[in-house]
């Protein structure tokens, strides 16, 4: 049976960094996972891939021992139930509004008689030996709370048993609460926004499940962690990707005093 690396990392008091992959290619989730992660999240809701590339991109992070986590697109029994049945030790579920909703999102990761999930771990049996009823005791059940209704829920979401911990998506977060008066993004700075991720915080805290964020930068994550969450997301492959690419040929630029060429006029 397998042990998640990621909750015996929490039992031990320590503080988590995860990474985020968006890019459908086993490739990609290699090299991530081999940069030292303790956790690498495939974004099967806004990522460039579903369950085709999802699969081998657990096949490839295998090897690193790093603990796979799935975001799902939605609360949805099907997606969740394949996702873990690929490999992934934890899922990520976005939009749970109430504790009814958290509930029945359980449901899904939990074998019978904790829940409703189906049998036929067809990867997982695989990948990890023997699996079987304690497999629910290992994976785990990330909720995101971003709209209105989550946050005015919250208290009841946190209590839910068997949810391992709210996920904090700033960008939908500020999204779902402010009617459009802010944008969306990452690493808010509004004192109202870092009051709402501090009171997701406290409910984790209150409840004794873990609080986790997406961050765009390290110094923000490290603020992030300052204040008492358990894990941090720092950037994804995507960003990563292009960061990197942006400053090598600026940095090429500057030392060859090459300018950019002007497009032609007409030109495909």
């Amino acid at each position: 049976m397998f042990t998640n690396k990621l909750k015996q990392h929490w039992a031990e008091g320590r503080a988590a960094i995860n990474g985020w992959l968006s890019i459908g290619n086993p490739f990609t989730a290699e090299i991530m996972a081999a940069q030292g992660y303790d956790s690498i999240t495939i974004d099967a809701q806004h990522g460039a891939l579903d369950y085709s590339a999802v699969l081998p991109m657990l096949q490839a992070m295998r090897a690193s021992g790093v603990t796979p986590i799935v975001r799902v697109p939605w609360r949805e029994p099907g997606a969740i139930m394949k996702a873990l049945d690929a490999g992934a030790q934890g899922i990520i579920c976005p939009m749970v509004n109430s504790a009814e909703e958290a509930a029945e999102f359980v449901s899904y990761l939990r074998y019978p008689p904790l829940g409703q999930r189906s049998y036929g771990p067809t990867r997982a049996a695989f990948a990890y030996g023997s699996y079987g009823l304690a497999a629910n005791d290992e994976v785990l059940a990330l909720a995101m709370i971003e709209t209105r209704q989550g946050v005015d829920n919250l208290d009841a979401i946190a209590a839910t048993p068997g949810l391992d911990g709210i996920y904090i998506g700033p960008a939908d977060l500020t999204l779902g609460t402010q009617e459009g008066r802010l944008p969306p993004g990452f690493d808010r700075e509004e004192p109202e926004i870092i009051a709402l991720i501090q009171r997701i915080r406290d409910a984790c805290k209150a409840n004794g499940i873990r609080a986790c964020i997406h961050c765009g930068t390290p110094d923000y994550a490290a603020r992030a962690i300052g204040w008492g969450f358990d894990l941090t997301t720092v950037g994804g492959d995507t960003r990563l990707l292009a960061t990197a690419a942006a400053a090598s040929v600026a940095r090429w630029r500057e030392l060859t005093g090459s300018a950019p060429v002007a497009a032609t006029k007409g030109a495909y």
